[in-house]
């Protein structure tokens, strides 16, 4: 289905989001094993409550696209098949069975796998959280090799893992920004995904690696990151196409200063604020894992310019699932029961062209 826009909404005042994407191990697992990123993994099962105790100083509710594999407290072979009801993705880079690294333990055992207690621990977050979804082993929904049927089988694994948990998923993140599958997303009850980020390379013939330098060029020049509209799409989804991405600080990124990441942060809340736009800030939790204490300096830095915004009426800071409306009369993949951040406008309201 076309992802193209067939109408967005109007905003009465700009709009800050923040969407995380949650899947420890699994985010790297096709690309490098078990070992590959390890440490950084193992860091971020201490990062969650360090962020969770951010986002409560500063009282901003965030959407936290979540491994379904996560929600499991322990998993195992059936008949020596892990993972029966998943239908197998084809990428082509990965050969072997899509499981093959699945220890088919436990969160003690095996907690770069697991995740179930900092769910937990996220849902418990005095200013509440948004559970959305990541599919449930981080297939790559628009390659090739990621077909109906596997699509089908991840989401449906994710909605029933949530729904034990009390949990309705409406927002979606797809892993490694790759889109596809959107009727699958919608006949399960997504409702949003964040898309790519808007550039003005897009819709230009220009290989992936001169876009990613280009982009690097833009985060050294701490251009301003482009603040969107929520699309309605044909596919009958709302698209929140993300603003900017908060670099980590390995690799070669370690040498992009730390004052550009925040200078461009600030600049995109500004303009959200003046245009009546969202700026759609999103990372990993292991983006943090380097240099933690620099970057979640940097990230308080991001929080606080927004609260001050957000205090002066200028600016609301909402989860995914909140800035849009919810076709069906619900609110947000809140908690079951669990309070709205604010209350949407209709799809067919005049605030929607």
């Amino acid at each position: 289905m076309s992802e193209e826009p067939t109408r967005t909404i109007e905003l009465d005042r700009g709009v800050f989001t923040i969407s995380l994407d949650f899947e420890l191990i699994w985010g790297t697992l096709d690309l490098f094993g078990s070992a590959g990123f390890d440490r950084a993994v193992r860091a971020e099962r201490e990062l969650i409550p360090r962020l969770l105790d951010l986002f409560v100083e500063y009282q901003v509710p965030v959407t936290w696209c979540i491994l379904g594999h996560l929600f499991l407290a322990e998993c195992s072979a059936e008949s020596g098949a892990k993972h029966s009801e998943i239908v197998r993705p084809t990428h082509h880079w990965h050969p072997h069975d899509w499981f093959e690294h699945d220890p088919c333990g436990n969160e003690i055992t095996d907690p770069l796998f697991y995740g179930r207690s900092l769910v937990e621990l996220i849902r418990a977050c005095p200013v509440p959280q948004e559970i959305g979804c990541h599919t449930f082993s981080h297939v790559v929904f628009g390659d090739p090799g990621c077909s109906a049927a596997t699509a089908e089988s991840e989401i449906a694994a994710c909605v029933r893992l949530a729904r034990e948990l009390g949990i309705r998923l409406r927002s979606f993140a797809f892993p490694r920004n790759s889109v596809g599958h959107l009727d699958v997303l919608r006949a399960n009850g997504i409702q949003i995904y964040r898309g790519p980020e808007p550039t003005r390379m897009s819709d230009r013939p220009w290989n992936n690696v001169f876009k990613r330098l280009a982009h690097l060029w833009a985060v050294l020049r701490a251009s301003e990151p482009p603040v969107v509209n929520p699309e309605w799409n044909q596919a009958g989804l709302w698209n929140i196409p993300g603003s900017m991405i908060y670099f980590p600080m390995h690799g070669f990124r370690r040498y992009i200063p730390l004052g550009r990441r925040v200078k461009r942060a600030v600049k995109g809340l500004e303009a959200a604020a003046r245009s009546r736009k969202v700026f759609h800030l999103w990372f990993h939790p292991t983006n943090l894992a380097d240099e933690p204490h620099r970057m979640f300096a940097g990230l308080r830095a991001i929080l606080d310019h927004a609260r001050r915004l957000a205090d002066r009426n200028e600016l609301r800071i909402l989860p995914m699932g909140d800035i849009v409306p919810a076709w069906d009369g619900g609110s947000s993949s809140l908690p079951i029961g669990g309070p709205n951040v604010m209350n949407s406008t209709s799809p067919n309201s005049p605030g929607i062209n």
